[in-house]
């Protein structure tokens, strides 16, 4: 076993970054903050005043004219380097974020990566708009018409508590690439987090009031938003809290890309090659505890595999090592809050409550020189049928529940039917033909074959559908048309 140290024990009262510096908060309202393993206090946050709020509104609008104005290769470089800085940070920023939020170290380095690849793909995305950018000559008699692409202004970033740096890569990089400045409001449930990223990005030497980050909630981000300078909004979080956003965005005008829950499912065939399969299912179901907009909640066995699928599954889950995330050999972490863990426990038991049966229980775990931890072990429930409420909503926690299907068809309408939610379906087979008629006729926008979790490479949008997202345009790299607009030019010289 080794135990890798903490980067601190407390990091003290947390501050806001406005105008390029870290500055003391005039609020009185302060929230603690703890680590999920041992639910010891690790720093405490302020909650901004609408005066704060105003403050990092402005200067990120006043910034916007020189930021945009800056010549392209400029903008890159700065990309570029803070590319640097997290590769320089990236054991620092993977154990802080074990620290906040509770996942494996493992777990924590891999969204660090992502953060990398999101910042590669964004230095990409600045010369793309020259791709963008399109010229016709002599379109009419002496008149020439092209198009160009612009940045808006000042945009609200609003992350979530499960993802804090993936999401903020998701939106920040490609907007600071598009020419727009950026407000950051980040979750209550990982602030240290959340604040350690924008450290990192604001060393690379960005101008004052290119990227401000202060700790709110939801009233101070209606604040926010309904500033005029505000352009629109990037938010990963609930539909309630998003589709609210979405409406205040319908109502001013403004742009937006608002991803939100999902019921995702995995479907595995009889010819599916079960050994790895129940592997990604371990991944797939109780990765970063279950805590994951593209997570796996259903899991639909067709045909007679379905008690070899159950026996193997329940098997391996059993064996999973539960600890703090810092432990090389913790397997599966905390829950990020004791809230987050109490919904989820009354999740289980209104399935159970609605018919459905046990096949392993993870509410009563303890895990030594823990006891203070927020954990809940693997959850397998059995005896679940698509009608049930529990089938449609999102348990977001290490929760699988195990449905029984006859024919992938099936399998197909009642993720297309059951539920309103579109962010992701796996399938697990050999068979070429099944694979692609899965492909084509799944309705959800990230689709995963022979994988656990259909999460889509940086370089590539979050394709999700339905109710899972709403908005002007995804996020990551397709976020660009959320951050800028088109102009078209008609013009004669002769």
């Amino acid at each position: 076993m080794a135990l890798l140290p903490e980067v601190k024990k407390h990091y003290g009262k947390q501050k806001f970054l406005i105008d390029g510096e870290w500055v003391e908060s005039k609020s009185t309202l302060l929230h603690q903050n703890t680590n999920p393993a041992t639910g010891e206090v690790i720093s405490e946050f302020p909650e901004a005043t609408k005066e704060e709020a105003r403050a990092a509104v402005m200067v990120a609008h006043r910034a916007f004219e020189k930021w945009r104005n800056m010549p392209l290769r400029d903008r890159a470089r700065l990309l570029f380097d803070m590319r640097g800085k997290f590769e320089e940070n990236f054991e620092e920023l993977s154990r802080i974020l074990v620290q906040d939020h509770g996942r494996t170290i493992e777990e924590a380095r891999g969204s660090v990566r992502r953060v990398i690849e999101n910042i590669e793909s964004a230095c990409s995305a600045v010369y793309g708009l020259t791709q963008r950018n399109e010229h016709m000559d002599q379109v009419a008699d002496g008149i020439d018409q092209y198009l160009v692409w612009e940045p808006l202004g000042a945009f609200l970033i609003i992350t979530p508590g499960n993802i804090p740096m993936h999401a903020w890569s998701s939106f920040v990089p490609y907007g600071l690439a598009a020419g727009c400045t950026m407000v950051v409001s980040p979750s209550r449930q990982c602030p240290v987090a959340s604040e350690a990223i924008c450290k990192v990005a604001q060393e690379t030497g960005f101008p004052p009031g290119v990227l401000n980050l202060i700790h709110g909630g939801r009233t101070i981000n209606k604040e926010i938003l309904s500033q005029p300078e505000i352009k629109g909004v990037g938010f990963i979080g609930s539909n309630r809290a998003g589709w609210e956003l979405f409406g205040l965005c319908g109502k001013l005008g403004k742009t937006s890309s608002i991803n939100g829950n999902g019921k995702n499912h995995v479907v595995i065939m009889p010819d599916a090659d079960l050994d790895s399969g129940i592997q990604w299912l371990l991944r797939g179901c109780f990765g970063m505890s279950g805590q994951r907009c593209l997570g796996v909640d259903n899991i639909v066995i067709i045909g007679e595999i379905f008690d070899e699928v159950k026996t193997k599954f329940k098997e391996a889950a059993a064996k999973m090592k539960l600890g703090y995330g810092l432990n090389t050999e913790t397997e599966l972490g905390p829950m990020t809050t004791q809230a987050g863990k109490e919904k989820v426990v009354d999740w289980i038991e209104k399935s159970l409550a609605e018919g459905a049966k046990m096949v392993l229980d993870g509410r009563g775990v303890k895990v030594k020189d823990y006891p203070k931890g927020y954990f809940l072990g693997p959850t397998i429930l059995d005896d679940v049928n698509v009608d049930m409420p529990m089938a449609k909503e999102e348990a977001f926690g290490p929760v699988a529940a195990l449905i029984r299907g006859e024919r992938l068809e099936q399998a197909i309408e009642w993720i297309n039917t059951k539920t309103n939610l579109g962010h992701t379906a796996c399938i697990m087979t050999r068979d070429g033909r099944n694979a692609r008629k899965f492909i084509r006729e799944v309705n959800v926008g990230n689709v995963g074959v022979n994988v656990g979790v259909a999460q889509p490479y940086a370089f590539f949008p979050l394709g999700s559908r339905r109710e899972s997202f709403v908005g002007t345009a995804k996020s990551r790299m397709a976020s660009m048309r959320m951050f800028m607009d088109e102009k078209t030019v008609v013009a004669r010289w002769i």
